[in-house]
């Protein structure tokens, strides 16, 4: 089966579809929309059986990439991606208690989940470009890990130039570093006057921008990338196989921000992985989690916490969800999110709320809980646990009180703690041993380039950069 994407926005009777490669280097829609598949291909689990976790994320990437990229072609890049992991199974489960697990997805290049859609899809990248003989600029915005982990997988590339737009001052002096003391000619970090909504908002409007689009070959890295989608798919699978998929179900708890990451888990579900329940579960800024309870979605101020990579009030992964809960209604998700950014709110849709009702399981948890979970984690277990991974494991746990027949809950374990030190040490007095790679960046020089939250400013350090590199290419 060849799956072909469509945008969420194609209020066409007949949607246009495009290849996976096409989607893989185009990022967001022309009309603005994310892409999604078609059709969705099935797992084969007699396939997947005792695989590696690179050649499982061949196979089952290959399901949403075949005829843009070879079986063969997926295992030699995949093996390249996930080489220089530290641990070998790449994604590890550790069992906490008798009915909850943690999926430890920290073991890249930069000790964030993001790695292993990232280091995959840099791949992928030069493969896809390599073949065109084309040159792509990468641009995103992040809340913390995203940026250093696309930076790290994009830098020195010969065909991409990276540019990453981050809230100035509102994430961990770690997260921070990662970008600004990477020292690559293409690689550049850009700190923004506002909170996370306001970088996601410059870099939509970059590509609304027509003619910045066509002369530079923008593209995306982040979630609204398709494939970055496809990619963290794998780790919610081999976490299936390893507790007994697909003769046992599971249920998963998922720090949420963006949307883009529990998304995933729902596609993971809905290829085959008998998934019972997936927890939705957000810090302070809880706008998936009231949808979730009320119906109502609407925009709020941006809470500083301490999971600041979860600090986002406009979810643009959720775009994808609706398109499914309104019926693969183009015309109507476009209504939908054009009121949404008029009004701060999405018009009521009572069909719409019930369905998502029945897909996910919303819990909120504040800082407070936060800290009482990495606290209490740490005397139960003896692990040290990050505020983001900790968010998980307390929607997990409060998810599991509620019914003591429910299938082995795994919480994702998102960020390494030494990422967040001071905030593990304040819940647990212990302060995480820091990793030589992070030891080695708090003493490197830092590049940080500020700029306001204004397009003109942004889309010009943009050109002026990228130029340089297309006359030196």
């Amino acid at each position: 089966m060849r799956v072909r994407y469509l945008s969420t926005r194609d209020a066409r009777p007949a949607p246009a579809t495009y290849s996976f490669e096409d989607v893989l280097l185009a990022g967001l829609a022309e009309d603005g929309g994310l892409y999604v598949p078609e059709a969705l291909p099935a797992l084969d689990f007699e396939e997947l059986a005792g695989v590696p976790y690179a050649d499982l994320a061949a196979r089952i990437v290959g399901l949403f990439a075949g005829g843009s990229f070879g079986r063969g072609e997926l295992r030699r890049l995949s093996g390249a991606a996930y080489a220089g992991f530290r641990h070998a199974a790449v994604s590890p489960l550790v069992q906490l208690d008798e009915r909850l697990w943690l999926l430890e997805l920290f073991h890249g290049p930069t000790f964030a989940f993001k790695d292993l859609a990232l280091q995959l899809l840099g791949q992928l990248f030069d493969a896809a470009l390599a073949r065109r003989g084309e040159r792509v600029t990468i641009v995103g915005a992040t809340s913390g890990d995203t940026g250093s982990a696309a930076l790290e997988a994009c830098r020195d590339r010969a065909a991409i130039d990276i540019f990453f737009l981050y809230p100035h001052g509102r994430i961990s002096e770690v997260q921070r570093r990662q970008m600004t003391t990477i020292d690559a000619p293409n690689a550049h970090a850009i700190a923004i006057e506002g909170n996370f909504d306001d970088c996601q908002d410059l870099v939509k409007a970059l590509f609304a921008d027509t003619a910045l689009r066509r002369d530079l070959g923008l593209s995306a890295m982040n979630s609204i990338n398709f494939a970055r989608i496809a990619a963290q798919i794998v780790y919610y699978v081999a976490a299936g196989l390893a507790l007994g998929a697909p003769g046992r179900p599971l249920s998963f708890a998922v720090p949420t921000g963006n949307f883009g990451n529990i998304y995933a888990a729902h596609l993971a579900r809905s290829i085959g992985l008998p998934v019972e329940r997936l927890v939705l579960a957000t810090n302070a800024n809880d706008v998936l989690a009231r949808y979730l309870a009320s119906g109502a979605m609407t925009m709020a101020e941006v809470s500083p916490s301490l999971s600041p990579s979860m600090d986002i009030q406009v979810a643009s992964n959720f775009e994808r969800l609706l398109f499914e809960l309104k019926g693969r209604n183009g015309a109507a998700v476009t209504r939908a999110i054009a009121a949404f950014r008029r009004d701060g709110a999405l018009p009521p849709d009572d069909q719409a709320w019930h369905a998502a009702g029945k897909l996910f399981a919303g819990q909120r948890v504040d800082d407070a809980a936060t800290l009482a979970e990495i606290g209490q984690t740490y005397r139960r277990t003896g692990r040290l646990i990050d505020p983001h991974s900790a968010v998980a494991v307390a929607a997990a746990r409060a998810e599991l009180a509620r019914d003591e027949s429910a299938a082995p809950m795994v919480a994702l374990a998102t960020a390494h703690p030494a990422k967040f030190s001071e905030t593990v040490e304040r819940a647990t007095g212990i302060r995480p041993q820091m990793p030589d790679a992070l030891v080695e960046i708090m003493e490197k020089p830092e590049q940080v380039t500020a700029l306001p939250n204004d397009i003109a400013a942004v889309s010009r350090f943009i050109r002026e950069r990228a130029r340089l590199r297309a006359r030196a290419a």
